[in-house]
């Protein structure tokens, strides 16, 4: 008998460790781990495709210093990034030393990336502004399933001319960056420095991505400091990251050259899959860096001629303009440029806006408003490179004051729902902004022109998917970005649509940004006849809660086809609410007519009852953006609404608080 209870125990003694030893193996078949210090002895375990080579002192070099190359060098085994569990991205780090050396002081380029690819190479990648990592063909496609870090030495992408850029961006099938930020690193004082990419010193990288939360960090500074900053460069949550990875990845870089180019070298490189973060690399045990030398060139007897003979004409054409230039000077005073302008390098010339536009010929003009006009136009021939141009009304300090808030506020906004300032001009009297072409153009037209001309009325789930996109772009403008930003004119005539009907909320004249904790200290009475909140009239007090206002304004008139006044006592929130005080499907009744019966009644139920709740009198009982996205999206269910009205005195201002209104 107790030989029999031996044997028993063996035998569990025996399926326990078993259990073990598997739970051991699958544990290192889902974890990656490893670190580099240099890449000799290495070279089994990368795969190098293109330009990539590895030094005789271990550095991998991604690209020399030649034009048009491009260089990919991944980790040859695959990383299991997926959590079988439940399928979600797992977290993981990185850190790697870089050196880039520009062919001279002033001109390098293209950039490299650290990228996810569901493959080890990147065999139909294209050189230049593609980066070794995707071409013509594919840039956007969602089937590329890669995602990059990109550290982008020339501001050029889709653009007639190639820029110097510093940036970092993140990249999501597309070289068209999500997220984009100019270089630099945060201080123990936590004052951000800014540094070149193309300095030839070594710089290194920390990128950790926390798989429970999906928020992406990226640390980026020279060596030379010593340590890491304690605060990241770019802190985001990246759920489209779940979009991208697939089961199994690779781990890598890519680089490439075009007529602009650098030599990129990676010096020291370690990842790890998992909550445990990347091995630290010694930066004492790193191969040297290269030397930064200017690229040697070699010119022949008839070039060094040539030289000579167009140095000699050169000299002259400068003394002959050295003299035009005195005299000039003294016929018209230098333009100066102001402290807001230093900050937005982004400046296009006034001759290629003239150009664009056909010297801002009324044929051109696809808008109007309180401040400006609107031109259509185009910097190249070619149709898809079209611009809208702003021309602030000269002479008007309203006007310049409306031209720096939209250089302060949008010139650095990124998302999906907001227009995308392309850049700005200041040509003497004349102020300009120049944004993205956006073909459908505003929802004002889509409410309201487009159906008197010809009869095309916008069909429900394109309103609801509109409300939609805006409410997603005040949500960023009021709590995901770094700063508050209250728009102040929310209303149709400032939402472009764009060719997938997307809206996109525009016009920042009138914005007002808030460092977080801060209040609104505003005293000056802006906005929009109709759209302003009851306690606007009362202050000229803006906030978030005003612009929730608004945008319930406009939910209402989205869903009802209405505008929210006329030139007597009639306010669409009181109609709106007289109707859903009578009960039960009344509140319908101030659906669109010329819908018909083409609506979805739950859906319109919703937004009435969300336009309700934003339109409240009182400014703390409005929800904020973020619940009234959840509204829409049917996360949360919509509270009752308490039957209130509006005082017909709401926009009877204090003479001492009036500025002109836009109506």
């Amino acid at each position: 008998m107790g030989k029999a209870r031996s044997m028993v125990k063996l035998f569990f003694l025996v399926i326990c460790l078993q259990i073990i030893v598997l739970a051991h193996r699958a544990t290192a078949e889902t974890t990656t781990e490893f670190i580099f210090h240099g890449f000799n002895g290495n070279q089994s375990e990368l795969q190098l495709e293109g330009d990539s080579t590895i030094t005789p002192n271990g550095l991998l070099r991604l690209t020399d210093r030649d034009s048009d190359v491009a260089g990919t060098a991944f980790y040859d085994k695959p990383v299991r990034l997926l959590d079988r569990n439940n399928s979600t991205v797992r977290s993981f780090s990185t850190s790697f030393v870089f050196v880039i050396i520009p062919s001279s002081s002033n001109n390098g380029g293209f950039g490299f990336t650290f990228t996810l690819s569901p493959t080890p190479d990147r065999p139909d990648a294209e050189t230049a502004q593609y980066l070794g990592l995707l071409n013509k063909e594919d840039d956007g496609d969602p089937d590329n399933h890669v995602f990059a870090v990109e550290f982008d030495t020339v501001q050029g992408y889709k653009d007639s001319t190639d820029r110097i850029g510093n940036h970092i961006g993140l990249n999501f099938n597309s070289l068209s960056s999500l997220v984009q930020e100019p270089v630099a690193y945060f201080d123990k004082e936590g004052h951000k420095e800014d540094f070149q990419l193309t300095s030839g010193e070594p710089i290194q990288v920390f990128i950790d991505y926390d798989g429970p939360t999906k928020i992406l960090t990226i640390t980026v500074y020279p060596t030379r400091l010593g340590s890491r900053p304690t605060t990241p460069l770019i802190s985001q949550r990246v759920p489209k990251l779940q979009e991208i990875v697939q089961e199994e990845m690779f781990v890598g870089f890519t680089a490439a050259t075009g007529d602009k180019s650098s030599a990129h070298y990676v010096m020291g490189w370690s990842f790890s899959t998992g909550r445990v973060p990347a091995a630290t690399l010694n930066l004492s045990e790193l191969p040297a860096p290269p030397p930064n030398r200017a690229k040697k060139r070699r010119f022949n007897k008839e070039i060094i001629s040539l030289i000579v003979s167009l140095t000699t004409v050169i000299t002259i054409m400068l003394v002959l303009s050295f003299v035009l230039l005195i005299y000039k000077r003294r016929l018209n005073q230098e333009e100066i440029l102001e402290d807001w302008e230093l900050d937005h390098p982004h400046r296009f010339r006034y001759k290629d806006l003239f150009n664009a536009t056909d010297g801002f010929n009324d044929n051109r003009i696809i808008g109007s408003g309180g401040f400006g006009t609107v031109y259509k136009g185009s910097i190249t021939k070619d149709d898809d490179d079209q611009i809208a141009v702003k021309k602030i009304t000269p002479n008007s300090i309203q006007g310049v004051r409306e031209f720096v808030a939209e250089i302060e506020s949008l010139g650095r906004l990124r998302h999906k729902n907001l227009v995308n300032l392309q850049g700005w001009c200041k040509h003497g009297n004349d102020l300009l902004l120049i944004y993205d072409y956006i073909p459908n153009g505003s929802l004002d037209s889509l409410l309201y022109s487009k159906p008197r001309l010809c009869g095309a009325v916008l069909t429900w789930n394109a309103r609801f998917q509109i409300a939609k996109g805006i409410a997603s772009g005040l949500l960023y403008l009021h709590e995901e970005w770094e700063k508050i930003v209250i728009h102040r004119d929310v209303k149709p005539s400032n939402v472009l649509i764009d060719d997938q009907m997307n809206p996109r909320l525009g016009d920042f004249g009138l914005a007002r940004l808030y460092e977080r904790g801060s209040l609104s200290h505003t005293t000056v009475v802006v906005g929009t006849i109709g759209y302003m909140a009851p306690e606007l009239t009362r202050n000229g007090n803006s906030s978030s809660a005003s612009d929730v206002f608004a945008f319930g304004v406009l939910l209402l008139e989205i869903v009802s086809g209405r505008k929210p006044t006329d030139s007597g006592s009639f306010f669409l929130a009181d109609w709106v609410m007289e109707m859903h005080a009578s009960g039960g499907s009344g509140v319908l009744r101030a659906v669109d007519p010329r819908l018909g019966s083409g609506y979805d009644e739950g859906e319109a139920r919703l937004a009435l009852a969300v336009g309700l709740l934003c339109c409240h009198p009182k400014r703390g009982s409005r929800p904020a953006m973020r619940m009234v996205l959840r509204y829409l999206n049917g996360d949360e269910n919509v509270p009752e609404v308490e039957v209130y009205s509006h005082s017909s005195s709401r926009y009877s201002v204090p003479s001492d608080l009036k500025e002109p209104l836009k109506e």
